[in-house]
């Protein structure tokens, strides 16, 4: 009972946090609510973009595909460092001197309105679908799994009992950002960014304990202590690195949810220091989330788990004590929520910013605009809660996968096309408008056709050839008026900053050479 009291009390601390000061805070304006005055310095930025970043799809989902394919599933986690690098010299400095509010607002410059429109609907669509159902699916997942005995009231059938969880989260996540914008989001996700790094810090030492040590991990499971697995693997093959390099592109440089703290940012400095320091906490985070995995596989021996995805409720329910089990779900909740509320608000500014003010009512002040970003969370709020019911029928249905990779695939359907868009219009000088439009319309029908007719490619792979491809359609559409030079698409605030990204960048190809 002390660990339901544990996160309930977390809970009322997350609500309170979130809306400290809001009624004293006068009338909101678009800077204000969307994007913090646009004074955030770089910890709030490093700090709340990895908290948002960090979700429960990662401590169950990849923690359970880490318990099946081992050390090869950090290669998702350490590798967002290129898109990390990419995202700080080369995109966001240009989208802090255009002064834009939503990546919107530089596609409609550089590619036209209708294609700024089809990139706002189709990240609309997916945030308040997959994104937000996937983070309430996998929290309430967890939940229902560590407190069912305390939640016989709900429902005597568990899936009935994980879909009222899945409402109430929901709910939960949405109030908060909808009265109290991104300034409550960046408030909440720094406290939630320490308390999920606290519980990961926990599993990890509790596990290498009960397995012997970090040594044990290489006598006992060495074939999961392997960064590349061999080109032939059906899930996580070395040759997943192509696509996911394109991919990182898409989530680190054009996806609202994880730029808008950047855009935020109080200056240049400031955005590239708290993405730099948010690459590196992407080295902490891996180890959280993938060695206890790993470490379980030798714990178990033969007696393996039926769901991989079952690793972090096995790990919560038989390893920790009362107390620590409490924390642990806090940390849960924090991944959650961290990304649920960002989502929320990132959706809000696309609909209002985008759709509202652009379309809809072209006169309307901050006010206007706001309340119908706030309207918009509810709507979302219902369709993503929806998807959440749904993706809990089909993990359901399939509870031999590892559910984490589903759902990347049905994310890539839409992001490819976002690749093609955003990296078109940041390496042509004036990209071809109608050719741009028609390569970002062609990569879904080519994800189709290649999954029907290469069903054995990998999903990473299939998604780097139609990037590639379409980005190719692209630029010879553009090809008259020329490349963007190379010395103008990339910039540093100082050099202090620009040995940080080296080191970075370094670090990075050492551990793929230590761990291959």
């Amino acid at each position: 009972m002390i660990d339901l009291f544990i996160v309930l009390a977390y809970f009322v601390l997350i609500f309170v946090l979130a809306l400290r000061g809001t009624s004293q805070e006068g009338e909101e304006t678009i800077a204000s609510y969307f994007l913090s005055s646009r004074q955030l310095r770089w910890p709030s930025i490093a700090l709340s973009t990895i908290a948002t970043n960090i979700n429960g799809y990662q401590f169950l989902g990849m923690m359970g595909s880490a318990y099946l394919y081992g050390l090869a599933q950090a290669s998702l986690e350490i590798n967002a460092i290129q898109g990390i690098l990419l995202a700080a010299f080369i995109f966001v400095p240009i989208y802090l001197s255009e002064k834009i509010t939503t990546i919107t607002e530089f596609i409609n410059r550089r590619l036209g309105r209708r294609i700024g429109l089809f990139y706002s609907l189709a990240n609309i669509v997916l945030f308040s679908t997959i994104t937000i159902g996937a983070a309430l699916f996998w929290g309430a997942y967890a939940i229902e799994l560590v407190f069912s005995e305390y939640l016989g009231f709900l429902s005597a059938h568990r899936i009935h009992r994980i879909a009222a969880l899945v409402v109430t989260l929901g709910i939960f996540s949405a109030s908060y950002t909808y009265l109290g914008g991104l300034r409550a989001v960046v408030r909440t996700d720094i406290l939630q960014f320490f308390i999920l790094l606290l519980g990961g810090i926990i599993i990890v030492i509790v596990m290498l304990n009960a397995l012997g040590g970090w040594s044990q991990l290489y006598a006992k499971t060495p074939d999961l202590m392997h960064l590349h697995l061999p080109a032939e693997h059906p899930v996580l093959p070395w040759t997943h690195m192509f696509g996911l390099f394109f991919l990182n592109i898409n989530y680190w440089c054009a996806n609202q949810t994880i730029m808008q703290r950047s855009l935020a940012a109080k200056n240049l400095q400031h955005a590239q220091i708290g993405l730099l320091v948010g690459g590196v906490a992407k080295y902490a985070m891996a180890i959280v989330i993938i060695i206890p995995g790993i470490a379980l596989v030798g714990i178990l021996a033969e007696n393996g788990l039926a769901d991989p995805d079952m690793a972090f409720p096995y790990i919560v329910q038989h390893f920790l004590p009362s107390g620590l089990r409490g924390i642990i779900l806090c940390a849960l909740m924090a991944s959650l929520m961290s990304t649920v509320d960002s989502t929320f608000n990132s959706l809000a500014t696309l609909w209002s910013v985008d759709i509202y003010k652009m379309y809809i009512r072209k006169d309307a002040n901050d006010s206007q605009v706001i309340a119908a970003g706030k309207k918009s969370i509810v709507v979302a709020l219902i369709s993503g809660v929806t998807m959440g019911i749904i993706l809990l029928i089909l993990k359901f249905d399939h509870p031999e996968n590892a559910f984490t990779h589903t759902l990347n695939e049905l994310r890539y359907y839409v992001n490819c096309g976002i690749v093609v868009l955003i990296c078109t219009a940041i390496i042509m000088v004036s990209p071809h408008r109608k050719g741009t439009l028609f390569a970002f319309l062609m990569t879904v029908p080519m994800q189709i056709g290649l999954k029907h007719f290469f069903p054995e490619m990998n999903y990473f792979v299939r998604a780097g050839f139609v990037i590639i491809i379409a980005l190719f359609v692209a630029i010879f559409f553009s090809r008259k008026n020329g490349f963007s030079s190379t010395h103008m698409l990339i910039r540093s605030s100082s050099k202090v900053v620009s040995g940080f990204a080296i080191g970075l960048l370094a670090s990075l190809i050492i551990v793929h050479i230590i761990f291959s």
